[in-house]
């Protein structure tokens, strides 16, 4: 998954300000105890990224 297609969808589900907070703001440790701005600065693939959001944020399955 392409980093664009990632915040597309984290805005498209979030709202581009809540999406933009969330990634910034809130650890998660399924992410190693990273938020995902720092997961992704870290090297984790946007893909696998975007499950560990949609699990914690309980996205509903038709949008993952």
């Amino acid at each position: 998954m392409r980093l664009t297609v990632f915040w597309e969808r984290m805005a498209d589900h979030f709202g581009a300000g809540c999406a933009d907070t969330l990634a910034r703001d809130h650890v998660m440790s399924e992410l190693g105890g990273r938020t995902v701005h720092e997961a992704l600065a870290a090297g984790w693939n946007a893909k696998d990224v975007w499950q560990v959001v949609c699990t914690v944020m309980s996205v509903p399955a038709e949008k993952r």
